[in-house]
């Protein structure tokens, strides 16, 4: 845990950010005359949306790839 005086957080703000958001430091204390008055952390990453929430909400054809051949020709500009 580092703690910087109010005057240099206001000045080097960007490098604090930085260290926060690399993982440098887990939590950064701003104090004012010698006393804490703020913390710096991450932000928490918003786990509670995750890849798969629709699952069960539409049904996958089961010949979903049968033109897979076709498109990716036609991505390589061949017919």
């Amino acid at each position: 845990m580092q703690t910087v005086s109010l005057f240099d957080a206001k000045t080097h703000l960007s490098r604090l950010v930085e260290q926060i958001a690399s993982g440098a430091e887990t939590e950064i204390v701003i104090s004012r005359n010698g006393k804490p008055v703020a913390r710096l952390l991450p932000i928490q990453p918003d786990t509670s949306r995750r890849i798969g929430i629709a699952r069960g909400e539409f049904e996958v054809p089961d010949d979903i790839d049968a033109h897979n051949a076709e498109v990716a020709a036609l991505f390589a500009g061949r017919r």
